[in-house]
């Protein structure tokens, strides 16, 4: 039963960081020199770091849900 467990944290971490990884990649495409104020990269690096965050969590809370309930749909027929 422990292992269970085990299995469902190591797929969450890896979907995470996935997620996570992918919102960067896609990101980056955006041109953001035009809103940025001058002498503001930092504070606009930070932003960037915690929307990818926000989105790619949230993607991957997604993902992890659907896995979820895909797999309680056989209990169904019980």
């Amino acid at each position: 039963m422990l292992a269970g467990f085990g299995y469902q944290a190591l797929i969450s971490i890896i979907s995470h960081l996935f997620f996570i990884a992918i919102t960067w990649w896609a990101l980056q495409s955006i041109r953001y020199e035009h809103l940025v104020k001058p002498n503001h990269v930092f504070q606009v690096r930070v932003l960037l770091i915690l929307v990818t965050i926000a989105i790619g969590s949230t993607v991957s809370n997604f993902f992890l849900d659907y896995l979820l309930w895909s797999q309680q749909l056989p209990t169904i027929l019980d």
